[in-house]
């Protein structure tokens, strides 16, 4: 399980949008690969729907696929 200190705060809205990328950012690393469910802290089911959002998000070219 990860730490405390690991965790990152973020705050869960209830409907996640795949054009809110200032949100859908929050959950992706510098490397833009997805946050894992025990790196951010929330419950399986937000994960993925958040996991769909970003990957709308990519396919609309919206959110990088890969940091240049």
């Amino acid at each position: 399980m990860a730490y405390q200190s690991e965790r990152e705060e973020i705050e869960l809205k209830k409907f996640i949008d795949y054009k809110d990328v200032a949100y859908l950012k929050q959950f992706t690393n510098p490397h833009a690969k997805i946050l894992a469910k025990k790196r951010t802290g929330i419950p399986s089911g937000k994960q993925r729907e958040i996991t769909q959002a970003i990957k709308r998000a990519r396919f609309m070219a919206l959110l990088p696929y890969i940091a240049a």
